[in-house]
């Protein structure tokens, strides 16, 4: 059976590490990440005449879904040539909307693909510190209200995802120290190599 991995969580929390570190590690993989298509958006951005701003109205009405659409897609094409696609993409609002949830699973059953979220937790504060870090157009605006963007974001492990009888769908990758990553990492790839 083939496998749809979704790497998820806030921003900064560690996603493109961890997503890159996993794809190099597993065998028959695809690794797409949704920035990729930020080029693309800021195409958008200059042609409606919008400053460029992913927190803005004007990104969430025209231009959020269409980037998660667009990375699904490649997907569910790389499916049909190899036996893994990691995405990765925060999709915060998505996995906790069983509706999306019910509906992808669904239509990854007809391509004999199953699904597997990994979750990456890491504490506030090391997200906040990783932000700074990273010095990223995408969050000035997170950094300049960072009191307002912090209460906007759930970094709550999506629990409701987790079926008790199924080892592989909701992992949980803790990433807060480098103990934590080391420890998940291995963890993580021997239940997705063995399951």
């Amino acid at each position: 059976m083939k496998r749809l991995i979704l790497v998820s969580s806030p921003p900064a929390c560690g996603k493109t590490y961890i997503s890159m570190k996993l794809a190099e590690n597993l065998k028959h993989v695809v690794y797409l990440d949704k920035d990729t298509l930020i080029t693309m958006s800021k195409v958008i951005y200059k042609v409606a005449g919008e400053p460029y701003d992913r927190s803005s109205e004007f990104f969430k009405k025209n231009i959020r879904d269409v980037e998660y659409d667009c990375v699904l897609e490649l997907a569910f094409e790389a499916l049909k040539y190899d036996d893994i696609v990691l995405i990765n993409a925060p999709f915060t609002k998505e996995i906790r909307n069983s509706e999306w949830i019910n509906n992808l699973r669904k239509k990854l059953v007809q391509m004999n693909t199953k699904l597997t979220i990994i979750w990456v937790q890491t504490d506030v504060e090391v997200c906040h510190q990783r932000m700074i870090l990273r010095n990223s157009d995408r969050d000035t605006w997170k950094l300049e209200n960072w009191d307002e963007y912090i209460k906007t974001v759930d970094y709550s492990i999506p629990k409701a995802l987790d079926d008790p009888d199924v080892v592989d769908d909701l992992l949980i990758f803790e990433n807060s120290s480098d103990e934590q990553y080391d420890k998940s990492m291995k963890y993580i790839l021997n239940i997705i190599e063995n399951s």
